[in-house]
């Protein structure tokens, strides 16, 4: 099979396309032929080497954690799925033409590969944020980099929740983020005054990466009340730092739910063919994204 591959560490250049032995669905896991990968940040923070809590990576490795696809093995002791279901979920190495999976659920109805594959990863880290960072019903969340895919996923899940959420992201992003229930508002100089004409915050959680840190403590009144997933510096300020997976198949369980209920809808902003996922990453390190970026099979 075909699989994108990387065997030293580094930009996104290090990305190749190579012929692979196919992966196996060894007892509880399911094998799925993959049609559309999820685009993560933590991919290409892996790629380049950085040290998020997660497993240590074995060079050569695969890329991809996200995957949605059609179930064509099922390993040992693994009940209601069969070969042919049409599933969405979180493994190894997903960027390729076979992936074996470890957390999975059926796509809701409606949805294509594309879209389903933005889901896994971007629901359960949106889901455990919400839940760290201690927000409640009837309180206000500031989202700093609200426009990608956990932040559009936060947003729409607080506004479930009955939180108010306000979001900053780009000048291009801001109907966008006002489309999701948000207050929106743009990042830069004076975003901090901004923020405060439009109400209080309660919590805050740091999503870009963009060294707002200090100003969402300062915004909050607590490094207790901040949550980050993409500064690694977090703990400098007294801030968690959330990098690692919780319980996936609880988050896709969820999403299930969100989805059909027509509360959750996640944009593919740009699908990429598996030989070109090195251009997927650089367009993901730039961040601006509106939605979701896939890679497609």
């Amino acid at each position: 099979m075909r699989k994108v591959s990387f065997a030293e560490f580094g930009g996104p250049e290090v990305l190749q396309l190579v012929e692979a032995e196919e992966p196996h669905a060894g007892p509880g896991r399911i094998r799925v032929a993959v049609r559309a990968a999820g685009v993560n940040p933590v991919d290409w923070r892996i790629r380049e080497g950085q040290v998020l809590g997660a497993h240590p990576v074995v060079l050569p490795s695969g890329v991809g954690l996200d995957a949605a696809g059609v179930v064509d093995e099922v390993g040992e002791g693994v009940t209601g799925v069969e070969v042919g279901d049409r599933v969405f979920g979180e493994g190894v190495d997903t960027y390729a033409e076979f992936a074996v999976l470890g957390a999975w659920a059926r796509m809701p109805e409606g949805l294509t590969f594309e879209e389903a594959a933005g889901y896994p990863s971007v629901v359960e880290t949106a889901l455990r944020i919400v839940r760290e960072v201690g927000v409640r019903p009837g309180q206000t969340l500031l989202v700093s980099g609200a426009s990608g895919g956990v932040g559009s996923a936060v947003l729409q899940i607080a506004r479930d929740r009955g939180i108010g959420v306000i979001g900053t992201a780009g000048a291009a992003n801001q109907d966008y983020l006002r489309g999701l229930g948000a207050l929106a508002t743009t990042y830069g100089e004076g975003w901090v005054e901004r923020v405060r004409r439009l109400g209080a915050v309660d919590a805050a959680l740091d999503l870009a990466g963009s060294g707002v840190l200090r100003e969402l403590v300062e915004l909050t009144g607590s490094p207790e009340k901040v949550v980050s997933i993409a500064d690694l510096k977090a703990p400098e300020y007294g801030v968690r730092f959330s990098g690692v997976a919780g319980s996936v198949p609880a988050a896709l369980a969820e999403a299930v739910d969100l989805i059909s209920r027509g509360k959750l809808h996640i944009p593919v902003e740009k699908a990429y063919p598996l030989a070109e996922a090195a251009a997927a990453h650089v367009d993901s390190q730039a961040g601006h994204t509106r939605g979701r970026r896939v890679v497609v099979v």
